[in-house]
């Protein structure tokens, strides 16, 4: 951070400090998937850089990015190659433009934003991917009473992790009248929110105005100490989602979460249940959320990233380490996650999955190896991934 001289002609005239943004993500994803002959192998380098400008309450961020391909052996959704799907094409573009006022209670940012919203699952900037996904928006966050918060924000485009190679079928932005709301309140025993999602897809391509949806439902998370080092978490959230805007399925179905961790120092075991309801009658219709964080659910291997019509229930289980260190590697984790998949409609087994993690952090840089397996019963088919991830930020 630089702090430059400001002289505006009176004692009280704020400095100026100058902030520069740099971080880079060289990641490597290898596919083998059963029903395609030729394995993907994917090798990219992402930059982001820009500057922030912060004057009193006033800021003012620009960062642009940028992925360049260095092993173009996979189907970039653009190339047509006879390969499997690795969403990361080639892309320069403006990645954030936002300026921003903020004091102790009142935050309002307009332009182009990156938006996290709760856990993501409805709203999120994808930063799995190596082209973000962002919202040209108009975001309110108010904090005047500790134990209330309220967080609004209007979007009317999102700037999709297809980056400039957008087309009809995969659009590089997506028009609409998005609104997104939610309300906490603070206790001793944890967090509740109210939260309103409303997507407006306006876009014919890639089943556009069928994603189309308004979400209202509640959400409670919470951590309390057990002693002697024990840690307990929970989360709850629970919500109805329906059609909305120009979305021609008349459709209502129930989405919820159920969690609970226990940790003790380095070890955290976590079980979940998570279910994307499907609706009744027809169309046959299910909970979807397009602007999600996808990668954080259902597994690694991406295979439910579109909700199938029949629904989806994911029971799943994680075993973390991670070992924290005040030396030259910071941090240490491993970590395995098994997944258990059925349909909501008929409760139709399909398919498991294993996920295992380990990584490590030196300054400011932090490397990731990932593994996916993905045995199919009878939804999508086996595949195995392999990710590679090394970041470094300024």
């Amino acid at each position: 951070m630089l702090a430059l001289p400001w002289s505006a002609g009176t004692a009280a005239a704020q400095p100026v400090t100058l902030t520069p943004l740099l971080d880079l993500r060289l990641h490597s994803e290898f596919i083998d998937q059963a029903n395609i002959a030729l394995p993907a192998d994917a090798l990219t380098l992402r930059a982001r850089a820009g500057a922030e400008v912060v004057r009193g309450p006033l800021s003012l961020l620009v960062e642009g990015e940028a992925t360049g391909v260095i092993v173009d052996r996979y189907n970039d959704g653009f190339n047509g190659q006879p390969r499997p799907v690795v969403g990361d094409a080639g892309n320069a573009e403006l990645n954030r433009a936002q300026l921003r006022y903020a004091d102790k209670s009142l935050a309002l940012t307009v332009g182009r934003q990156r938006l996290d919203l709760a856990d993501q699952r409805f709203v999120g900037p994808a930063p799995w991917r190596q082209n973000e996904q962002t919202f040209d928006a108009v975001r309110v966050q108010w904090t005047g009473l500790r134990w209330l918060t309220l967080d609004a924000t209007y979007a009317w485009s999102v700037r999709t992790v297809n980056g400039n190679k957008g087309t009809p079928t995969r659009p590089q932005a997506i028009a609409g009248d998005n609104v997104f709301a939610i309300v906490s309140y603070a206790a001793p025993v944890g967090t509740l929110s109210g939260f309103a999602y409303l997507v407006d897809q306006d876009s014919a391509a890639l089943a556009g105005y069928r994603l189309s949806s308004q979400t209202y439902g509640v959400r409670f998370t919470g951590t309390q100490p057990l002693g002697q080092g024990w840690k307990l978490g929970y989360i709850a959230s629970f919500a109805r989602q329906s059609d909305f805007a120009r979305n021609p399925n008349r459709y209502a179905a129930t989405y919820a979460l159920a969690e609970a961790s226990l940790g003790h120092k380095v070890i955290t075991g976590t079980a979940g249940f998570e279910v994307l309801g499907a609706s009744t009658g027809a169309p046959l219709t299910s909970v979807q959320t397009p602007l999600a964080s996808l990668f954080r659910f259902q597994g690694w291997a991406s295979k439910f990233i579109t909700t199938p019509p029949d629904g989806l229930h994911d029971a799943y289980a994680t075993l973390a380490a991670n070992w924290k260190r005040k030396s030259l590697v910071s941090n240490v984790g491993l970590g395995a996650t098994w997944h258990h998949f059925t349909s909501d409609r008929q409760m139709r087994r399909y398919g498991d999955e294993l996920d295992l993690i380990a990584s490590l952090r030196i300054r400011n840089a932090s490397l990731a190896a990932r593994l996916a397996h993905y045995m199919s019963r009878s939804y999508a088919v086996d595949t195995d991934k392999v990710f590679v991830t090394l970041d470094w930020h300024l």
